[in-house]
Parts: C-alpha cells; sequence; structure tokens
C-alpha cells in the first residue's frame, strides 16, 4: 500500500512530461513552420482583386518607392499605380508597375512587395525601371472603370476625378470655339459623370453645368481621350431640363 503511495507521484509526474513533450514535437516552432512555407513552389501571378487605386495598393507602392530612394539615395516621387497583381507564397507578393517623377519626367518602374500580415512583415524585394516605354496616358484604374470584358459600358465616375476635369474643361474650351458669343464659358460644375474603357479608347459621358455671363447653361457632353493622350468632343446638345 504503501509503496503505491510513494509511486503514484512519480507517474503522474511522468506522464505530465511525456504529455508536454509530444505536444512541443507535434507543434514545432514557428520559423522552422515559416521556411516550410518558403519551400513550397510559388503560386501563379494573378489579377489583384484590390484595383489599382485602393488605397491598400496604393500604399505598398509608395512604400517600394520610399524603401527605393532610401536604399538607392535616389528622389523619385510616386505619382499612381498603373497595374497591380499579386502571387500566393509565404504571404503574398505584389507585382506592381508604378509611375514615379524622376527629376521632373514621369517614369514606368516594376516593383514586388513581400508581405506577412500575421507577422507585420512588409519588404521591398525588387525594383527597376521598367524600360523607355511612355506611361499610359491614362488606366482603366484612373477612372474606376474595369475593362476587357469584365464590366462593360458606361459605368459612374467621380465628377472630381482629374480625368473626368480636364475632359470637361477640353469640351468648354471646344464649345467656346465653336460659339459666335464673346462672352467666354466658364466651367461652374460637371454634376454627373459616366466613363467606359473600349480598347485604348476612354469615353467620357458628362454633363456639364456651365457659365456665360449672369446666364447658366447646361450641356450633355461626350469627350473622346485616346492613347496618346487627346481629347476630342464627339458629341454635345444644350440640355434644357
Amino acid at each position: 500500500m504503501r509503496a503505491t503511495i510513494y509511486i503514484l507521484p512519480f507517474l503522474v509526474f511522468f506522464f505530465f512530461f511525456f504529455a508536454l513533450f509530444i505536444v512541443l514535437e507535434s507543434s514545432g516552432d514557428c520559423s522552422d513552420f515559416d521556411h516550410a512555407q518558403m519551400a513550397t513552389p510559388l503560386g501563379g501571378i494573378q489579377d489583384s482583386p484590390s484595383s489599382e487605386n485602393s488605397l491598400e495598393i496604393e500604399s505598398l507602392a509608395r512604400f517600394a518607392v520610399d524603401q527605393h530612394n532610401a536604399k538607392q539615395n535616389s528622389l523619385l516621387e510616386f505619382a499612381r499605380v498603373v497595374k497591380a497583381r499579386e502571387q500566393v507564397v509565404a504571404g503574398t507578393l505584389h507585382h506592381l508597375t508604378l509611375e514615379a517623377i524622376d527629376a521632373g519626367e514621369k517614369k514606368i518602374y516594376e516593383a514586388k512587395v513581400w508581405v506577412k500580415p500575421w507577422m507585420n512583415f512588409k519588404e521591398l524585394t525588387e525594383f527597376k525601371h521598367a524600360g523607355d516605354g511612355h506611361a499610359p496616358s491614362f488606366t482603366t484604374s484612373d477612372l474606376g472603370v474595369i475593362k476587357d470584358g469584365h464590366k462593360p459600358g458606361w459605368q459612374s465616375v467621380p465628377a472630381h476625378d482629374p480625368q473626368v476635369q480636364d475632359a470637361a474643361n477640353h469640351a468648354i474650351k471646344t464649345i467656346q470655339q465653336r460659339s459666335n458669343s464673346l462672352v467666354p464659358y466658364e466651367l461652374h460644375e460637371v454634376t454627373d459623370a459616366k466613363a467606359e474603357v473600349i480598347d485604348d479608347t476612354a469615353k467620357f459621358n458628362l454633363l456639364l453645368k456651365v457659365k456665360r455671363g449672369q446666364k447658366e447653361e447646361k450641356f450633355k457632353v461626350e469627350v473622346h481621350k485616346n492613347s496618346e493622350g487627346n481629347f476630342h468632343l464627339n458629341q454635345m446638345e444644350a440640355d434644357n431640363s
């Protein structure tokens, strides 16, 4: 009886440490798990589910430019994201095509940013000039429009978007040139804006509130912008509603 009493604590102690050893062996070290993930093949590169002009993608692009500037002692100024794709690794590898200003000249760069959110980890793995090709005069992300058949047709876009404002100002300039009025037309407000992208052409369907002296008028216009950045007023009519 006494032998049993002395043996029981020893058995409890032994089984406790044996169980603890099994748990530690099965869970492994976090760093080993991470390295195991990195050893798996890279996933395919796909378009990012976030649009190019989302705050998340823009933040990653700005991070890439800032890191490049710090490493290379350069003074690139971020302008915009042209395209965003991503690749599943141990986390996500973001493939970014971005526009940055170098000594007053806009240039296109390719950057890769590796992100592991659960570790609060973010690293610039590649940053290079994309070549001598000029940046497109516009992108679908500038308009908030998706092309390639995903969302065809006219889509509502922000009236304050710089592309919309440029199209509106071009329309006003053309209206003034076609008018016999000595009083200049002034753009007061873009009250409605829609856009679509077809091949290399952006089309803007705008409702403009215009002032000419003390008189206020409204015009419905359709303005096209080609891949070279040139605007053309395609349609115009007065809106008397």
